[in-house]
């Protein structure tokens, strides 16, 4: 099992914030979900093609995520290229500024005087950059600690590799710099020692916060956010007559308030599952969809009623699949039948990183009721 440091690089963002998640969350047990046991299961393969080669890759048995582990893989390759020093799925310790303070950094490659840490993110839920990243510096710092003895080490880079989301982000930043940077998160990190350190919400740090459902710091804020803009919830005035001061108060604070709410409905279901009993809420059975007993018998029923051209469907296979199909060496044999359209317009605070796109009149035209 690995072992993960109170003060880790991952929840980084989290404590370095609010130094008294961690008090809040001290007597809560980890859990992990599908997700992050997906997540592991992406770097386990990431890590054996990097150790061995693409056999890996080719023959495992989930090829949708053998293809988006390849990203990382072949990016990761690329920039370890004449490397003088290249570790996979490396523990790097910060102790020297974060008590107790370690992690596991996916590659970790020096050359030509540059630390070079690189991060797979497997998950497709919350894109992730790589400017000013905690967990990334955190682990360029350990990095560098491992490292310094080389001499002529005066950039550090941290690389985030999401193929899921079609996201690279590269961001780097001097050692000098990132050194000031370290006593910074020396103070912080000193600060969660205090069992009365104060709670501070925010979208980030509250995002996958355990302790966040009882947490009355996030009460408060969220309460505040509704309350400055609409003082009565009873009669909440209608969208459309909203002013743009009151449109972006609801916007700024929904991701928190979204966050917040569900984890509270998630601690009420808990409490319900283990039978403490919720008053106001019961469990009832949800949407379920209807399903063959077996495949092989329902073929055999449905070719005997039906015949089997009604009992089967056709389907082209998609570009993706077709990749699959023919493998990474025959795939420009289909870029002239794949075109990829973009996607769908959605709202972003100004602060995004992506590039705003402008529309016209002339993008609609195509349009119908």
């Amino acid at each position: 099992m690995t072992a993960h440091a109170t003060l880790g690089a991952s929840n980084a963002h989290r404590w370095l914030i609010c130094a008294g998640s961690v008090e809040a969350e001290r007597d809560i047990p980890n859990t992990t979900s599908p997700f992050a046991e997906e997540g592991t299961r992406a770097h386990e393969l990431g890590e054996l093609a990097l150790q061995t080669s693409d056999t890996a890759l080719d023959t495992f048995a989930d090829q949708e995520m053998a293809e988006f582990v390849r990203v990382y893989v072949d990016y990761v390759r690329q920039s370890a290229a004449g490397a003088d020093v290249f570790e996979i799925e490396q523990r790097v310790s910060y102790a020297d500024w974060v008590d107790g303070g370690f992690g596991t950094a996916d590659a970790v490659i020096v050359k030509d005087g540059v630390i070079h840490v690189c991060d797979l993110k497997y998950g497709m839920g919350v894109r992730v950059d790589a400017e000013e990243n905690p967990q990334g510096m955190l682990y360029a710092l350990g990095a560098y600690a491992e490292n310094s003895y080389l001499g002529d080490i005066h950039t550090a880079k941290i690389s985030i590799i999401q193929p899921r989301l079609d996201h690279i982000s590269e961001w780097e930043i001097s050692i000098e710099a990132l050194l000031r940077w370290a006593e910074w998160a020396k103070q912080r990190a000193e600060a969660t020692q205090d069992p009365d350190a104060p709670r501070v919400a925010g979208e980030k740090q509250c995002r996958f916060c355990q302790a966040k459902a009882s947490c009355q710091a996030l009460k408060e804020v969220t309460e505040a956010a509704i309350m400055s803009e609409f003082d009565d919830l009873d009669n909440m005035p209608k969208a459309n007559t909203l002013t743009d001061e009151q449109m972006r108060a609801a916007l700024d604070a929904k991701p928190m308030i979204e966050s917040w709410l569900s984890a509270i409905e998630k601690l009420a279901k808990a409490r319900l599952e283990e039978s403490g009993g919720f008053v106001g809420y019961k469990l009832v059975e949800g949407r379920s969809n209807r399903r063959w007993v077996t495949e092989e018998q329902a073929s055999k029923e449905l070719v005997n009623l039906l015949g089997e051209e009604e009992a089967y469907t056709k389907k082209l296979v998609s570009p993706a699949q077709a990749e699959k199909l023919l493998g990474k060496k025959r795939v420009s044999e289909i870029a002239d039948i794949v075109v990829k359209s973009s996607g769908a317009p959605t709202l972003a605070p100004e602060s995004d990183k992506r590039p705003a796109i402008n529309l016209t009149v002339d993008d609609f035209n195509d349009c119908t009721d």
